[in-house]
Order: structure tokens, then sequence, then C-alpha cells
């Protein structure tokens, strides 16, 4: 089969320049939506932001509720390569120990940050989650994946023996992500990492 060679690169090349657009626009979608809100943010925002024309936004998502849905799954993907990142930094015979660094770690991010964002998933949660199926499926489904990540660190804990055995590794997963998405909204509130702080030493030194 013949394949003709600069077709197939401009083709590559192409696809390559859209996959950058398209992350580009979720990047700035991110950044807007974290500030401004879902509802206080405007598609020619976005576009205007990243530099390409509005009708092209339509060739990435098919509308502004299919954005918000990538990007909470786009949000997702960038927090848990960075925590995972984290994780593997900490002690390796110590799985209690290494999640705990790799939370204090997230909140030295959140303290370097001049915005307290908090989570985006927390945030249009509050905001478009009774009025948005395609939306809220997308939360459940990062918050499920969340737990469930989590929950596997907290079983080879308690194999070790750092972490009680009376409630289930997936218990314990859920209860704490509950308490953690918590305080992450009372840092957006006070501006302040001092709620993560809490929520850090409380699990860590009591619950777990």
């Amino acid at each position: 089969m013949f394949i003709d060679e600069r077709s197939y690169n401009y083709n590559m090349k192409r696809t390559r320049r859209n996959e950058h657009i398209r992350e580009r626009l979720l990047d700035a979608g991110l950044d807007f939506f974290s500030k401004q809100g879902y509802n206080g943010t405007g598609i020619k925002e976005i576009v205007d932001a990243v530099g390409v024309p509005k009708g092209s936004f339509y060739n990435y998502f098919s509308s502004k509720e299919d954005f918000a849905a990538n990007i909470i799954r786009h949000y997702a993907e960038g927090y848990w390569r960075e925590w995972s990142t984290y994780f593997l930094e900490g002690p390796d015979d110590d799985s209690l120990s290494a999640l705990r660094y790799s939370f204090e770690r997230m909140i030295e991010k959140h303290k370097e940050s001049d915005v307290k964002a908090g989570c985006i998933v927390g945030n249009l949660g509050a905001e478009i989650s009774e009025s948005s199926e395609i939306c809220r499926n997308a939360m459940q489904t990062v918050l499920k994946e969340w737990r469930e990540r989590f929950a596997k660190y907290v079983l080879i804990a308690q194999a070790q023996g750092t972490v009680r055995n009376d409630i289930s590794a997936e218990e314990l997963a859920d209860i704490f992500c509950s308490v953690w998405e918590g305080s992450l909204l009372r840092m957006k509130i006070e501006n302040s990492t001092d709620p993560l702080k809490r929520c850090i030493n409380l699990m860590f030194d009591k619950f777990f």
C-alpha cells in the first residue's frame, strides 16, 4: 500500500496542532471556571484568551456544558498525576507516611498559589450539578476514581499495620475524600490553607 509521506506528515502535524489547541482551551477554561465560575464565564473570554476563533471552539466541544465536563476530567487527570508524583517521593516502605507526605506537598502548592481556588470538582458541583447531568456524571466518575485509588494505598497501609482495620479501606478512603473536599471549600472561603492543614493533622494523627 502506497502512503503519501507529505500527506501523512501534514495530517500528523494537523493532529498535534488540534490536540494542542484543545489542551489550551481546557487549561484556559479551567483557569476561568476556577476564578469566575461556570455561569460567570463566557466562551468568548476563553477563545480570546487562547487566540482562536469562537467558531473553532465547536470543533472540539459540542457545547459549554460538554466543555465543562471535559474540564472536570482534564483537571482530575492533572491532579492525579501530580499527586502520584508526590506520593512516589515519599517513603517506599510506609504507605501511610507516603500518603501524608503527598497531601502535605499538595498543601504547599495551594499555599504558593495567589488564588485559593479550591477544587474545580467541588466548585462546579455546588454550581451546576443539579442542572447538568453530563457534568454531574463526570464529577461522580472522577470522585469514584480518586476514592478507589486512595483506598488502594490505605489497604497497603492496613497490611503494614499502620492503619486501623476495624473500618474497610474503601470506607476510610470515602471519609477522607469527603473531609478533604470540605477542607478545600473552607480554604477557598477563608483564603487560607489552614483548613487543609487541620484536615491532614486530624485524619493522619487521630483517624487512621
